[in-house]
């Protein structure tokens, strides 16, 4: 049974939350502002629903501090129709979004999906991926540079993953966010938070050359992990 914590200011919808993730078979927690999901152990907790606008402390810079020691999933509940706090908990290392009012089979929907992401139900994936100095195990869900393991959030290690397996090869933005966040990019917001993701995972593989771009932008349709011997014989002309 997967451990939910749910973090909200608002009791009636903690309550409502936690009576519908019960009746589907979660175990949930509950906190209602910033310092109370800080002092839960999280080591015990699955996922968790963070909301954005919390009393004491944000839940931007709750996430913030959450990143410091942990990658435990986080889904934000954000305003609707506000593409900064998707764009920016994106940034900070937010695995999904919801927009309030929740739709609790939607909710529902989201959690399920970043939980198969992470390998919480189901078979691993078995079989290491290398292109390069980078390398991926699919199993343990760890990515290394060289030697260097690297610190990713679940959409940073998803988007990751479908680069590798799909080297040398075009793909939209349409595949990335489906492959990063488990679904389909319906809104233009969509593909701004896919090109924030690809962003901070570029950062996250090290310094390149620009000659030496492991990650190139395809204008007007999506990106291109390159191969070793692409990026060598750039470098040579």
């Amino acid at each position: 049974m997967n451990r939910i914590l749910v973090v909200d200011d608002d009791d009636r919808l903690t309550d409502m939350i936690r009576e519908f993730l019960e009746l589907e078979g979660f175990a949930v927690e509950t906190a209602h502002d910033g310092p109370g999901c800080l002092r839960s152990d999280l080591e015990q907790i699955d996922l968790v629903v963070l909301d954005v606008m919390l009393p004491a402390l944000s839940g931007f810079e709750v996430l913030k501090r959450i990143r410091q020691s942990s990658t435990i999933p986080v889904i934000m509940l954000t305003a609707r129709g506000d593409d900064i706090d998707r764009i920016l908990g994106l940034e900070i290392g937010a695995d999904d979004y919801i927009p309030k009012p929740v739709n609790p089979r939607e909710l529902v929907a989201r959690i399920r999906a970043v939980l198969r992401r992470v390998g919480s139900n189901g078979p691993n994936p078995a079989g290491e991926l290398a292109v390069g100095e980078i390398r991926l195990n699919p199993a343990s869900r760890n990515a290394w540079s060289n030697a260097q393991r690297l610190d990713l959030t679940t959409a940073e290690f998803n988007l990751l993953e479908h680069f590798l397996r799909n080297a040398g090869r075009i793909v939209s933005r349409d595949e990335l966010s489906a492959a990063a966040f488990g679904r389909q990019a319906l809104i233009r917001a969509v593909d701004r938070n896919v090109d924030t993701l690809v962003s901070k995972v570029r950062r996250k593989l090290g310094p390149q050359s620009d000659l030496d771009e492991r990650i190139k932008t395809v204008r007007n349709v999506g990106y291109i992990y390159a191969l070793p011997s692409h990026r060598q014989n750039s470098a040579a002309e």
